[in-house]
């Protein structure tokens, strides 16, 4: 990426071209901005073509994102920027079509969302795993092909271990997963034994169903504009958007923050930026402890099955997620505080603070989004709202600007600020709370009384009924 002048010179120096770093951080910044913005197309694919189709188009995408980054070299290095998009665009293609499985577990259902998000978090350890490789003497073209190769896997998952379409919530009874279960053409389920029996349908969307149509349940979401056009959708995405972009910041102006406090010190700048690496891999290991609070919060299952029982076990669902949704804000707001500190040490705590509140954030909005909407919106629900936090996220360059122009290279008062701004986003839990409190108080609201008859309109009555 450097010109032939400039490749020269860096041949026979150790200084490294500027233009080819800028040209990185591009590469990066798109990478970063399609991982979030392609989640609405992938949403859409996801809801209206099912888990095959989408997760088809994903495995082609992804692989040929691999095969283009092992075919480049240093004249067709322009290669890099569609590779990286389609890296993103696939990846986040597998993240939305895994988090189904969650609905398998019933009662642990949170938790395993939140380890394929910690997963998908944790996931740029492969590339730290190519870097040693590579520093080792390995071809680059040559990992780059292996990695390619393991599209295999994905292929073979997709046609043996996962539905055409999508794995429903609640499971429908004696459902079936894996190699066990073929669906045909007409949507029926066909046995191992070949005996065709038509889909169970689930009982408790029946009993609302049913509740709905005699109005004695009214429905939260009946279809996909209820969904983005309430109030739990837009505070969700105003908590997703400024924590995301919170990180954001605090990683872009992390080099600078860090030699300010180090006093330029290259070798400390080193040795806390590598520190600050390691603790990016741990996200897996966190991510599950906010779905353990989830689903630790949640109350058992009603034993009789009315509608009301499985209404209010909906509403109860919904209420277990205050908790971690309020955790997650007060991470942030200390992350920022220690981000606030100008003392060097205290910075390991902060990027501890900011890997675990990272994992608490997505995994937590996942988890929110599959419990709080219909299962049939997913996709679409969580598409958009990605969509939203990625065009929200655009904020951080007049903020960069902001920091190396007026603020000479110190995000302090940027951190400062974000410390105010973090404690706004508990609005989003506070509203899941009012909501659940008045949607609880409707379902417990004892139905209309009987009429009551004076004792002069009993005498007409029984008068009447005599004459007949």
């Amino acid at each position: 990426m450097c010109n032939p002048l400039s490749l020269s010179l860096s041949l026979r120096s150790p200084v490294s071209c500027t233009a080819q770093d800028e040209r990185f951080a591009l590469i990066f910044t798109l990478a970063s901005f399609t991982t979030n913005f392609v989640s609405l197309p992938n949403g859409l694919i996801l809801d209206h073509c099912g888990t095959s189709l989408t997760r088809a188009v994903g495995i082609t995408v992804y692989t040929l994102s691999t095969l283009m980054v092992a075919l480049s070299s240093a004249a067709t290095a322009y290669l890099l920027f569609p590779a990286l998009c389609f890296t993103a665009f696939g990846g986040m293609v597998f993240l939305m079509t895994n988090i189904q499985v969650g609905n398998l577990f019933g009662e642990k259902r949170s938790t395993v969302i939140t380890i394929y998000s910690g997963a998908f978090d944790s996931s740029s350890i492969i590339f730290l795993i190519v870097k040693v490789l590579y520093e080792a003497g390995l071809s680059l073209r040559l990992m780059f092909l292996f990695i390619s190769s393991l599209s295999l896997l994905h292929i073979l998952r997709t046609v043996f271990l996962l539905p055409r379409r999508t794995i429903p919530y609640p499971l429908p009874q004696a459902y079936e997963y894996g190699l066990s279960c073929k669906h045909s053409e007409t949507g029926e389920r066909e046995n191992v034994s070949g005996e065709v029996d038509k889909d169970e349908q689930d009982t408790k969307q029946e009993l609302i169903k049913e509740s709905v149509q005699n109005g004695d349940i009214e429905e939260d979401f009946p279809d996909f504009r209820s969904c983005v056009c309430s109030s739990l959708f837009f505070t969700n995405c105003f908590w997703l958007s400024l924590m995301q972009l919170r990180h954001y910041l605090f990683m872009g102006t992390l080099n600078p923050m860090l030699s300010i406090l180090a006093q330029g010190d290259p070798n400390l700048v080193s040795k806390f930026t590598n520190a600050f690496a390691i603790t990016q891999f741990c996200g897996i290991f966190f991510a599950p402890w906010n779905g353990l609070l989830m689903d630790r919060n949640k109350k058992k299952a009603h034993p009789e099955m009315t509608p009301a029982s499985v209404a209010t076990q909906r509403v109860e669902d919904q209420h277990a997620m205050v908790l971690p949704l309020g955790v997650t804000v007060a991470q942030c707001i200390a992350f920022s505080i220690c981000a606030s500190i100008p003392r060097l040490e205290l910075q390991y705590l902060t990027f501890i603070l900011q890997v675990i509140n990272r994992s608490f954030i997505y995994g937590g909005h996942a988890a929110f989004i599959a419990t709080t909407f219909p299962s049939t919106h997913f996709g679409k629900v969580f598409g958009i709202s990605m969509s939203i936090s990625a065009l929200f996220s655009l904020l951080q360059y007049p903020c960069f600007a902001l920091a190396k122009g007026p603020l000479h290279d110190d995000p302090l008062y940027l951190n400062i600020s974000f410390v105010v701004l973090s404690v706004l986003t508990f609005i989003h839990p506070l509203n899941v709370h009012l909501h659940c409190r008045k949607k609880m108080k409707s379902l417990l609201k004892p139905p209309s009384s009987p009429l009551v008859l004076s004792g002069g309109e009993r005498e007409q009555l029984s008068s009447r009924e005599t004459d007949i």
